[in-house]
């Protein structure tokens, strides 16, 4: 199985940099009281509580305040996910899906927010994904797009990517898949081609966060303890799919596309599967998502060595050693669920401890967001 470490971050830059080289988310006791210094959590048992607006902002879910294994030592985990630590976390309101297309359309509209796809790129924070020395493109290949998957007619060897993703110019949080594709009548799917500072300008609008990896991690194991998956240890519990993820809706092993039914299926409305134990739907598959944190492959190691850390931060820097072509230290932040193509064969990150890390101004047709209310948010948009 190929590793789940970060084989899309900077497809955007590295895109353009192979252009060079051809061309040149409670109700009751405990909602406003569980930041006491030193407390010790017992996690509660899973429940749903939603926000209505006035305790916890509307569309929100309810984490209850606990402890946890975060990461995993199991034999599906990557050098990434290891090893599994213990980790507290306050309690906090977390949206119940992705920001959808119709959540982003607002935002847009109230704001006239020009997405980083929909802007010229700026070499002096392209060059910092390339390899050193890497010369300056011209102005004519420096274009505003995005990274779309566009699979392959036949099987073929998964050792790179680049033969079933590609920089499409003009595409954008509208046209997900490049110019002549749209989100009409999909208003409840999640946005995508969003990047990591999209997703931050859309959160302060909001009145909200991205989540840490902690508290995205805690949400989406649901009050169970190390399990395989959000749901349970079954991929598909009597036969029952239980996220959007390639075997989900594919016949063609990974990356094979089938033209003649329209090539990968993609994302699918939020909530079209079972939710996990607090009430979150899609915590893994559908779209990949941002959260706060920069990436670090060895995080967790570190974390480990800090004993117990309640509501860790995140490391203080990048690094990725394992990304052919990038700079270990690049800038990158971490990136959680897994999506529609994620298969076993290639990329097994519909598991909760499942990370990567992805350059903040790459944008791509998989990769959407999610955020977060401290336990004492109420109203937002």
């Amino acid at each position: 199985m190929k590793s789940t470490v970060d084989r899309f971050s900077g497809r955007r830059k590295f895109a353009i940099a192979a252009a060079i080289v051809t061309t040149a988310l409670v109700i009751g006791v405990g909602i406003g009281s569980s930041r006491e210094s030193g407390k010790t959590y017992a996690p509660e048992a899973p429940r749903i509580v939603a926000g209505d607006g006035v305790i916890g902002p509307k569309g929100t879910m309810w984490v209850p305040a606990g402890e946890f294994l975060m990461g995993s030592d199991s034999k599906l985990a990557q050098p990434n996910e290891r090893p599994a630590h213990k980790i507290r976390v306050h309690g906090f309101w977390m949206d119940q899906h992705h920001v959808t297309n119709a959540q982003f359309r607002k935002f847009a509209e109230a704001t006239g927010y020009v997405t980083t796809a929909e802007k010229k790129p700026d070499w002096e924070t392209l060059k910092v994904q390339l390899p050193p020395g890497t010369p300056r493109p011209s102005a004519d290949m420096l274009v505003a797009g995005g990274m779309v998957f566009a699979g392959t007619d036949r099987p073929v060897s998964l050792d790179d990517y680049a033969r079933w993703w590609r920089f499409t110019p003009g595409a954008d949080w509208r046209h997900p898949n490049g110019p002549g594709s749209s989100i009409d009548g999909k208003d409840d799917h999640p946005v995508v081609q969003v990047s990591y500072e999209d997703a931050q300008a859309y959160a302060k609008w909001a009145g909200k966060r991205l989540p840490t990896e902690a508290e995205w991690e805690f949400a989406a194991r649901g009050g169970l303890e190390q399990a395989t998956y959000a749901w349970g240890n079954d991929f598909a519990p009597d036969g029952k799919q239980m996220a959007n993820v390639w075997q989900g809706q594919q016949q063609q092993a990974f990356p094979v596309v089938n033209p003649k039914a329209g090539g990968a299926l993609g994302t699918s409305p939020v909530g079209t599967f079972p939710p996990n134990g607090y009430g979150l739907s899609d915590m893994t598959g559908n779209a990949w998502q941002w959260v706060a944190d920069w990436y670090r492959e060895d995080a967790f190691a570190m974390e480990a060595k800090a004993g117990e850390p309640t509501d860790p931060p995140g490391p203080a820097d990048s690094f990725d050693s394992s990304d052919p072509g990038t700079p270990a230290n690049a800038p990158k932040h971490v990136t959680r669920g897994g999506s529609f193509l994620c298969n076993e064969d290639y990329c097994l990150s519909y598991r909760p401890s499942a990370r990567r890390g992805t350059d903040p101004y790459t944008s791509m047709s998989h990769l959407g967001f999610r955020l977060v209310a401290d336990a004492d948010g109420g109203n937002s948009k």
